[in-house]
């Protein structure tokens, strides 16, 4: 029994180094791995401090981009505005133009008219003859009636139609 005894403490003694060694190599495994997890949580603190200058920096570059383009946005819309107020200007002023063009162009047909007016029927209606209808409708229209008439009197029957026509439109 004693002997079974001794033979049970040896095997339990045994069990125990070898469960010891497995003990100490988990022990060493465990402590490589922890090593090479510290190692990868450095790196990926790093890549994330990284990624954090990098968002800051992008984002500070996006405010100075959207300051950039609201100051060009304002400055066009001042332009616009200047190029708008401008554009009102031409208009009023291409419209006072050509007020004072129809104003000549009255006086001027109205001297005209004056001096058909003072020529003899004849003369009047060879030369009235001659030009382009709308001219000669320009210049009957602004003449007396009898005037008109007498003028239209000496002239071809066909043309004096033509422009008793155009008259009455």
């Amino acid at each position: 029994m004693k002997i079974w005894l001794a033979l049970m403490i040896v095997a339990s003694f045994a069990f125990s180094l070898q469960t010891s060694d497995k003990l100490f190599e988990c022990t060493e495994i465990f402590k490589e791995r922890k090593s090479e997890l510290l190692v990868e949580l450095e790196r990926i603190d790093e890549q994330k401090q990284a990624l954090e200058a990098l968002k800051s920096a992008t984002e500070e570059l996006l405010r100075k981009k959207e300051a950039k383009v609201s100051q060009q946005e304002e400055n066009v819309n001042k332009k616009l505005a200047k190029i708008s107020k401008k554009e009102q200007e031409i208009k009023k002023m291409l419209s006072e133009n050509e007020a004072v063009l129809k104003e000549i162009k009255e006086i001027k047909m109205n001297k005209v008219a004056q001096t058909f007016s003072k020529m003899k029927a004849g003369a009047a209606s060879k030369i009235l003859s001659d030009m382009k209808a709308q001219d000669a409708v320009s210049i009957l229209g602004a003449l007396k009636p009898k005037t008109l008439g007498q003028i239209l009197s000496k002239m071809d029957s066909k043309k004096a139609s033509e422009l008793t026509n155009l008259l009455s439109q």
